[in-house]
Order: structure tokens, then C-alpha cells, then sequence
């Protein structure tokens, strides 16, 4: 091991230390100088190019974490809006005659149509005379003379149901007022949606070949009576099908 002195270029003297080791080769050269490299023993003559540089990265999210959430609620209400049935609640005064058919023919038609899946459809009633019954004998027949079934067993409207149904149709203006009457007082005592009672509406609004305003009470009548209901249930409920899938594009 030798020591050799050479100036840097700032003018300081330094000491460099070189080791000697006798050659494997039998030629007369007695030594082999072996010198370091450079650039792996005195970095500070590394040229600026060679030298490696540190790079900070910050990355910066597209989306902060309230945007997110937010988003996700979106899809989740947009994809419930997209998959939850139309609900449609047929209405009368003992829900065994007039309100039981417009559920029969409703459902009749929608699935003819390949609809079945997209609706809930039921009725009611204003009294709860007739609660667990099914509907009435002469009403049934009538019904399956047109190859329509009459299955629901009668129950009185709930305050659930002014949440829980898109639209309420009431055979005749008694139920209509009936009905209004009940939303006022169970409004403020079960937090109703305040707008509940537009969803409300006359069977006959939905008639188009027939004039009558509201769908007849055939019980104390002949068998003219549950035919004529028939007869008006069939042309509004078409339109009323139409209708609601003019207005719900998702369905």
C-alpha cells in the first residue's frame, strides 16, 4: 500500500492511498497499479448530468371522499328508481266488488303485456266491514265470464298506503272525499308526505269510450250492474296503463 498526494480543484491537498499486488503473469513487470474508479470513490466528480435527482410526486385524487359518497347515493337512488315496481292502489267502499275488479282487470292487462313485474297493484277499502272476505260471489263470475280472476281478500286502506303506493283510484267521489278525509287525520300523527293526497284520483277520469264520472255500486243490483263496472273498469284501466307508462319512461 503507497500514499500519493494531488491537489483537488479547490486547491486542497488530498491523500490517496493505492494498492500494489504482484502481477499473476510471469512477465518481468514486478506490479499491477490497481486504480479505483472515479465515480464510485469521490462522487464530487460526478458531472451535474450524472448526477441522480430526486423527484417529489404528489398525487392529487380526482374525487375527494364527500364527492364520492355522494355519488354513490346517486346510483343507489337512480338504481332504485329504476327497479322499484309502480305501485297502484285500487279503492271503494267494502272492497268486495268495485275496487277487487279494477285490481282483477289491472293486473289482467298488464300481464298481457309482459308488464307483471314492473307493478304492485291491490284495492281497499273505506270500511273495514268486509276485512278478510273475498270479494263477492256475482262480482267473481262476472269477472271470470271474461277470463279474468278475482283472487284479493278485502282490508281497509292504511295510512301506509299513501307512502307506499304511487296512485290511489277511487271508484266514486264518496270514496274519493273518504279517502282525503282519512289522509288528514293520520297526516300529522303517522308524518305523512304532505303532497300524499294528490296521488288520489277518479277511475272514470281515465275513461275514454265510456261518459259515466264514476264507477256504480252493483251490490244491491242485478247482474247488469257488475257487468256494467266491468265494462267502464276495462276502458280505464287501458288508459290508465297508458298513461302511466307515458309518464314513467323507466318502466
Amino acid at each position: 500500500m503507497r500514499a500519493f498526494q494531488y491537489g483537488n480543484s479547490c486547491g486542497v491537498t488530498q491523500t490517496l492511498k493505492l494498492r500494489f499486488c504482484p502481477s499473476l503473469s510471469p512477465s518481468p513487470s514486478p506490479f499491477l497499479l490497481l486504480l479505483p474508479h472515479p465515480h464510485t470513490q469521490f462522487p464530487s466528480l460526478h458531472s451535474k448530468s450524472q448526477r441522480p435527482t430526486t423527484t417529489t410526486t404528489t398525487t392529487t385524487p380526482l374525487f375527494s371522499s364527500g364527492s364520492l359518497i355522494r355519488a354513490a347515493a346517486s346510483m343507489a337512488a337512480s338504481t332504485e328508481t329504476d327497479t322499484k315496481p309502480f305501485s297502484v292502489l285500487f279503492v271503494c267502499l267494502g272492497n268486495i266488488c268495485r275496487s277487487p275488479a279494477a285490481e282483477g282487470v289491472f293486473t289482467d292487462l298488464v300481464k298481457k303485456r309482459g308488464l307483471d313485474s314492473k307493478f304492485k297493484i291491490d284495492s281497499a277499502g273505506t270500511i273495514n266491514y268486509h276485512e278478510g272476505n273475498p270479494a263477492d260471489p256475482r262480482m267473481r263470475a262476472s269477472a271470470k265470464s271474461r277470463g279474468i280472476v278475482i283472487t284479493s281478500l278485502s282490508r281497509p286502506i292504511r295510512s301506509s298506503d299513501f307512502v307506499d303506493f304511487d296512485l290511489i283510484l277511487a271508484m266514486d267521489n264518496q270514496n274519493r272525499d273518504d279517502i282525503i278525509e282519512a289522509y288528514n287525520r293520520w297526516k300529522f300523527r303517522d308524518t305523512l308526505p304532505e303532497d300524499a293526497h294528490k296521488k288520489v284520483k277518479l277511475m272514470c277520469s281515465y275513461c275514454k269510450r265510456h261518459d259515466e264520472t264514476e264507477v256504480p255500486d252493483p251490490y244491491y243490483g242485478g247482474q247488469q250492474g257488475f257487468e256494467k263496472v266491468l265494462d267502464l273498469l276495462e276502458d280505464a284501466c287501458e288508459s290508465l296503463l297508458d298513461s302511466i307508462l307515458a309518464e314513467n319512461k323507466n318502466i
